[in-house]
């Protein structure tokens, strides 16, 4: 019988205390015998504006000791059928943007030989490009849902094409994504022009613009994501900032009024059968999250889309 790791119990020793791993997780020095595998890539040189996502995995491991293994609201228990486990952070290039993008790429090319479903903490968004790369090399283009309040469709910004801003456009000039199964959720603030979001509506993409979803329950949206995507593979990237400053002000780039975080769960709770690949959460800057509320909310979406994983039970 599979003995499956557990987190460490604050019964255990005090969670103050102990590994600074994902939710007090065991370290794996390997993939043998894993499902998912939970990594950091702390990087911050694809942002644009405020710096300090590098320390974004310390510190939401630090953050997540406080999460419990079994899920009040859902009744999943992750760990009772899925082998977790915290495989530390890539060796990114400190001083290279486009050296650590291959390193992304080319790490995640060697988690997913091994059929691991890999989970990332950034690290800013340019984090996502190589990752797609990767998944799409192994799984075909894929559904995307994309929560962030910036649509990344960029084609350039200071004449680079691999940054935190340009990710979907590259992903979708690249074929890694299936358009028309791409879905862009809590997108606001102002921009250079209406082609801002507009263009990338051209391509097949469908947007939920954060002033549309204010008040909302996103239970629905979910459930239309989840139909819309059927059994297609899909990967799921969560920028921080598509949450309000008030929720998560430990953030690069944040704009007003945005989404609730009982909103983010309702949509996690609410896309629980789709096929889900891989997914990251980014953008979360503890130079600016004094508090610590910004990488605790970070750990628990993590934790939240760990209960959505297929073959998850529940209790």
């Amino acid at each position: 019988m599979t003995e499956f790791n557990q987190p460490l119990s604050g019964n255990e020793l005090a969670r103050f205390s102990g590994p600074n791993t994902f939710m007090r997780l065991p370290q794996a020095q390997a993939l043998d015998g894993l499902d998912v595998a939970v990594l950091g890539i702390p990087m911050d040189i694809g942002t644009s504006w405020r710096s300090g996502t590098r320390f974004g995995p310390k510190q939401i491991r630090a953050e997540s000791a406080m999460i419990r293994p079994y899920n009040m609201a859902t009744f999943a228990a992750p760990f009772d059928s899925l082998q977790i486990a915290d495989i530390g952070d890539l060796a990114i290039n400190t001083f290279s943007l486009a050296d650590s993008l291959k390193i992304i790429k080319n790490s995640y090319d060697g988690i997913l030989a091994q059929n691991v479903i890999p989970v990332a903490m950034g690290g800013d968004h340019s984090i996502t490009l190589p990752i797609l790369r990767a998944i799409a090399g192994k799984h075909g283009p894929v559904a995307l849902v994309h929560v962030d309040a910036h649509a990344d469709v960029n084609d350039e910004m200071f004449g680079e094409r691999e940054t935190h801003g340009t990710v979907f456009r590259r992903a979708y000039e690249e074929g890694l994504i299936v358009p028309d199964k791409t879905f862009q959720i809590g997108i606001r603030g102002s921009g250079y022009a209406a082609s801002d979001f507009t263009e990338a509506q051209g391509w097949g993409f469908q947007q939920f613009p954060a002033w549309e979803l204010w008040r909302q329950d996103l239970t629905e949206i979910g459930a239309r994501i989840r139909k819309s995507v059927g059994d297609h593979p899909v990967y799921v990237t969560y920028d921080i900032d598509s949450l309000d400053p008030a929720y998560a002000p430990g953030t690069g780039t944040p704009e007003i009024a945005g989404l609730t975080t009982p909103q983010a769960l309702q949509l996690i709770h609410a896309l629980k059968g789709i096929n889900l690949v891989g997914y990251d959460l980014v953008e979360v800057s503890p130079p600016y999250d004094p508090s610590g509320n910004t990488a605790l909310t970070a750990a628990n979406l993590l934790f939240e889309l760990f209960c959505i994983l297929p073959g998850v039970t529940s209790r």
